[in-house]
């Protein structure tokens, strides 16, 4: 139901694959993601992860309706603080980058889990959908903070109270994801975006990624502060033999970018 690959160097692809069940999240699914993250993230051989979903039809549906519905302690999902039962948590724990590569719909549980990325590719195939309020339960892996701070709270608004698809282009036109491409190019951008991070060096991806992460939480001058405290503290270690070694390759990249 998980599929866990390492098709690059320096690169894994986890995939949801229950293409039949529109890739929805059961709560073996979720245990068996969350034990993938965490492999993945001590793996010192991985620096860049992918997210994605098997078939063309969907990233994944959210929540496994169909067994939620024959489990009464089932509903205790929607607002799990356990990464072993949320899964947008186990893939905000993940320190590494993770690319969401949107092979398809992304609903209501796996919108948030969308939204867990740190960045999304979308196929033209791929749409979201908050059906939370439609459903009747409202969300608790983040989509109702999340979604207003990437695309304002009056798009949120629509999105959540009306329960309407977004389809991949417009995604793109309200700033939600990176960009947009066809089906058949969607994991070949993604393994290109993946290797350009990957040419980084690990730590260098770990304290930058969590430096715009923890900033982002906090006000505009306590994310300065923090900018500068943990730059100290980072840029002490950095020696002039250390930038000039890399001086090169930047300017070698800067030539045929």
């Amino acid at each position: 139901m998980l599929l866990v690959e390492k098709p690059r160097e320096g690169v894994a692809v986890v995939t949801f694959n229950r293409p039949e069940a529109m890739n929805a999240l059961s709560k073996a699914l979720r245990a068996a993601l969350n034990k993938a993250f965490r492999e993945l993230d001590a793996d010192p051989a991985v620096k860049v992860i992918i997210l994605t979903g098997a078939g063309e039809r969907a990233f994944t549906a959210g929540l496994d309706l169909k067994e939620l519905g024959t489990d009464p302690l089932g509903m205790g999902a929607a607002n799990a603080t356990s990464p072993d039962e949320n899964p947008a948590l186990a893939v905000l724990d993940c320190k590494k980058p993770i690319i969401g590569a949107i092979n398809g719909v992304a609903i209501t549980g796996g919108f948030e889990v969308a939204l867990a990325c740190d960045v999304l590719l979308c196929s033209t195939n791929a749409r979201f959908a908050d059906t939370h309020a439609r459903v009747g339960i409202t969300p608790g892996w983040g989509l109702s903070q999340k979604l207003s701070r990437a695309i304002g709270p009056y798009r949120a608004k629509e999105l959540s109270l009306t329960g309407n698809f977004l389809s991949a282009q417009q995604a793109y036109d309200w700033g939600l994801v990176n960009r947009v491409v066809e089906p058949a190019e969607l994991m070949p951008a993604a393994l290109k975006m993946a290797e350009e991070m990957a040419s980084i060096e690990t730590d260098m991806l770990l304290t930058y990624k969590a430096m715009i992460d923890d900033g982002y939480k906090v006000s505009l001058g306590e994310g300065l502060k923090l900018e500068h405290d943990r730059s100290v503290v980072h840029n002490a270690k950095v020696t002039p033999e250390m930038v000039e070694a890399r001086r090169a390759g930047v300017q070698a990249r800067g030539r045929t970018q």
